[in-house]
């Protein structure tokens, strides 16, 4: 890959894009762009992180895996995020199981370099933090939805904020992924999905799910949509917008 065709690539991760150029260009000789397959684990829970991903068209969920097996979902990335990065500033443990959920690729660059950056650049470190505090916004609203939000709201939130990631109305997930990330049984994803497709605002493929009717999805999702959309759009203006 050329040199200007890689840097276009790392500046897909609007993360990555937000950087003032000279610090885009400190970091880009250090970073790899790697693929990311579905179902692919970056980390598990309490592995030691030795890497960030800035993801680039790939969309990763970040799950909360429970002593008798059963897992939620607590955030969900894209091209806005470096994965890994916040439980870095703590542990250097991961939190839970970042999982592919969307196939696609990513820069990866060596944590300690980060490290230094946050140390040397301040600019950059600016960004960072920012982004710090938006993945916090998003995990407490999370955990807030998960709790007192019904499984069909919870479904049009996660559906939507997949596709703000791609920019596509097609979707590669399958019953399984969507129980997994909604910490509900199989059956219960097939009973929304049905429901939803009957309403006009969904339509299932094999292993895909398009939307139909944005509108009266964002009607039907719950608050944390916009809420955490808002909260991105608030701390790195641009990161998260939707094309």
């Amino acid at each position: 890959m050329r040199n200007g065709s890689k840097a276009a690539t790392h500046r897909s991760n609007r993360l990555l894009a937000a950087l003032e150029p000279d610090d885009l260009l400190w970091l880009e000789p250090h970073m790899d762009i790697v693929e990311l397959p579905r179902g692919k684990v970056l980390y598990e829970m309490g592995e030691p992180i030795r890497h960030t991903y800035f993801p680039h068209d790939a969309v990763v969920s970040l799950v909360t895996v429970l002593r008798n097996g059963g897992s939620v979902e607590v955030a969900v990335f894209g091209r806005e995020a470096a994965l890994g990065f916040v439980s870095a500033l703590v542990t250097r443990q991961s939190f839970g199981r970042y999982v592919t959920q969307i196939p696609g690729t990513a820069s990866r660059v060596a944590l300690e370099l980060l490290n230094k950056a946050i140390v040397e650049r301040p600019k950059m470190r600016h960004i960072l933090f920012r982004f710090t505090e938006a993945f916090l916004a998003q995990t407490l609203q999370s955990v807030a939805c998960n709790a007192v939000h019904s499984v069909e709201a919870r479904f049009c939130r996660l559906i939507l904020s997949t596709r703000d990631r791609t920019d596509k109305d097609e979707l590669p997930l399958t019953h399984e992924a969507l129980a997994e990330m909604l910490g509900v049984q199989r059956s219960t994803v097939s009973s929304v999905t049905s429901a939803l497709q009957k309403s006009g605002l969904i339509s299932q493929g094999r292993g895909t799910i398009r939307i139909t009717d944005q509108s009266r999805l964002e009607e039907t999702a719950c608050e944390c949509y916009h809420a955490i959309c808002k909260s991105f759009e608030k701390l790195i203006p641009g990161a998260y917008r939707r094309s």
